[in-house]
This record gives structure tokens, C-alpha cells and sequence, in this order.
């Protein structure tokens, strides 16, 4: 069974913080503002001090880097049922949805293929036969395609770029069409966990199979880096993408949450 103590910890390698420094076993991050997870202190175990000490020291950090005090933790964990007793309360209005689904999943299909494999689905060495429309690259540095895609814009800014180039293994999922670049992804591996996020597909080409078909290149991708599961977190009122991700025999392993504390104790 794997912890959701390792889960947590591995993809905050796989996406990296500009600054990250240990409080304990906590740890505070901080990347200019971009991600929720990139700019929270992740809330795990023991932060080495007692818990209001360890929360003044999460406020402390945030306003040295201009950022607003955020945790993530494990929903049910032991940190989370303290949170409110000391002033803090969840942050329902995060942008991206307060309720995160953390799901687990094979690296592979069960019968060895990559995730999603099937007719006209591609994998990352596909033969120039395949259908042009569905050939996926997974590819070492990220192309303008690939950041237009996934955060809107061909320059991103330094701490968007620290985030998702930052990792000891990264690839870039991207199909190109003749219209341009039309659906990416990024996996990371860390700790034998292959960690996928930013999989998005141009609206004009939508419901054609190319998540599935980034989903099988980057599963078998990361297979090569030594991957044996897959982690995705998914919003949880995402019906859409939870259903995909079931039909690949991904299921739910737990659920965070970002924590802020209240207005006077954030001063």
C-alpha cells in the first residue's frame, strides 16, 4: 500500500517550488504565486515544533515571499482536524476548487500496453502510419505549442517556467496538427511515481481521443523512467475527467485540501 504520506511528498518533487525549505517534515514552498500547490506549505506529519508554533512560522515564510499563507493537507489527517481550532478554515474560494481528488493508477494497462492503448491510439516511438491527428511526441524541453497550451501564453514567467521545467525526469506530451500544436500533457517521475498534470486539449479537437492518447504516451513515457504507478489530482467535482480517468482503472487514493487562516490571524 502506498502512504499518502509518499504520494504527497513525491509529487512535490515532481512539481517543484522555486523555494523550497524544510520545517520538519512540513515543507514551504513558494513560486511567485503561480499554483496552489507551488505556494502552500505541504502539511504532513511532524513540522517539529507544536502546531501554532509551526503555523506562525507557515504565516512568517508567506510574507517574506509576498505570498498569501496557505496549506495543503491531507483531508482527515491528524493536522487537518487541529486547523480550526487555531484559526484557520478552508480556502472554498481557491480558484482551481478547494477539493482535490488524489488518484492512483497503473503506469501501464493490465495486460502490460500503455495507459489507453487501442486503435489509432499512440504511444511515444508511434509508426509514421498512425493517423497524423493522433501521433503523440513526449519530448525533453518544452515547445511555445506546448506552453500556449497549457498556461496561455508562448513567454511563461519565470516562476511558471521554474515549475515546469524544475524535476529530475520531465517529459512534454504534445500532439500537433496542421493548425498547430492541439493537446499536451506534463509528466514527472519521482520516487518510482509518475506524477501527470496540465493535460489539455484544444476545444476544436476535443472528444477525438487525444487524452487518451496523451494518457498512453506519457504512461509509457514514464514507464521508461522507472514508474511503476501513476498519480493525477483531479478537482473533484470534475465529473468529466474523473470518469476518464476511471475507464483507465485510476480510483481515488485520498483528498486535499488548502487551508488559509482567518483574516485576523493572518496579520
Amino acid at each position: 500500500m502506498i502512504s499518502a504520506m509518499r504520494i504527497e511528498r513525491a509529487c512535490a518533487d515532481a512539481w517543484p517550488a522555486q523555494v523550497d525549505e524544510p520545517l520538519g517534515e512540513w515543507r514551504l514552498r513558494a513560486a511567485g504565486g503561480f499554483t496552489g500547490r507551488a505556494n502552500s506549505a505541504l502539511a504532513i506529519d511532524d513540522p517539529g515544533l507544536p502546531l501554532p508554533d509551526a503555523l506562525a512560522a507557515v504565516c512568517d515564510f508567506a510574507h517574506q515571499h509576498a505570498i498569501p499563507p496557505m496549506l495543503q493537507a491531507v483531508q482527515n489527517s491528524p493536522v487537518e482536524r487541529d486547523l480550526p481550532r487555531f484559526g484557520w478554515r478552508p480556502c472554498d474560494d481557491h480558484a482551481a476548487g478547494n477539493d482535490v481528488a488524489v488518484l492512483l493508477g497503473p503506469a501501464a494497462s493490465p495486460d502490460g500496453g500503455p495507459l489507453g492503448t487501442g486503435p489509432a491510439l499512440a504511444t511515444e516511438a508511434a509508426p509514421d502510419t498512425e493517423p497524423a491527428d493522433r501521433h503523440v511526441e513526449v519530448l525533453a524541453e518544452p515547445l511555445p505549442g506546448w506552453w500556449e497550451l497549457t498556461i496561455g501564453t508562448t513567454e511563461p514567467t519565470g516562476a511558471e517556467r521554474a515549475v515546469l521545467t524544475g524535476g529530475d525526469a520531465v517529459g512534454y506530451g504534445l500532439v500537433h496538427g496542421p493548425d498547430g500544436a492541439r493537446a499536451a500533457v506534463r509528466g514527472a517521475v519521482a520516487d518510482g511515481l509518475l506524477l501527470v498534470a496540465r493535460l489539455t486539449v484544444r476545444p476544436g479537437h476535443r472528444r477525438q481521443g487525444l487524452a487518451r492518447a496523451l494518457m498512453a504516451a506519457i504512461g509509457t513515457w514514464g514507464g521508461r523512467h522507472g514508474a511503476s504507478r501513476c498519480v493525477l489530482q483531479v478537482a473533484a467535482d470534475n465529473a468529466g475527467a474523473l470518469a476518464l480517468y476511471n475507464r483507465l482503472g485510476f480510483r481515488e487514493h485520498h483528498r486535499y485540501r488548502y487551508w488559509v487562516p482567518c483574516e485576523d490571524r493572518a496579520l
